[in-house]
């Protein structure tokens, strides 16, 4: 299923006043079938030992699987909500940014499955890896 294009800006609009915006994560490629986004790693994200927090990852794989299904959804009728999410933590980071690519993995009508995997920008070497399955519900217009 191909993703619908749009302006990144128009996607990063819907951070204001959330998690993302705090974390500052953003969307930065839509292509056909996947998505990139990413995020600085400093004091905001750290665990107490200096290291990118596991939960700060989650939340940015989580972000670009939801991103990812409202590129796929009709938005006026229709909501994404993550229902699960599996994180691995491969290898730490300190500094610099994280970037995730997703690819849809199955985009059924009420699920979307997404696998996402997290890269350190420059180096590209893996950070994590993750699942999310994100339920598709219909939005109350009463």
């Amino acid at each position: 299923m191909k993703l619908k294009q749009v302006p990144l800006t128009q996607l990063n609009e819907i951070n204001k006043n959330t998690l993302l915006e705090n974390f500052e994560i953003r969307c930065d490629e839509i292509g056909d079938d996947y998505l990139i986004a990413s995020m600085p790693v400093g004091p905001k994200v750290h665990q107490p030992m200096g290291l990118l927090h596991g939960g700060a990852t989650a939340a940015l794989i989580e972000s670009v699987g939801s991103y990812g299904s409202v590129l796929l959804i009709d938005t006026k009728e229709y909501a994404p909500v993550g229902i699960e999410l599996n994180v691995n933590h491969i290898r730490s980071v300190r500094d610099g940014r994280v970037f995730a690519k997703g690819k849809v993995v199955h985009a059924g009508s009420r699920t979307h499955v997404w696998q996402v995997d997290v890269f350190e920008e420059g180096s590209e070497r893996l950070i994590s890896t993750g699942r999310l399955t994100v339920m598709i519900v219909p939005k109350n217009h009463g």
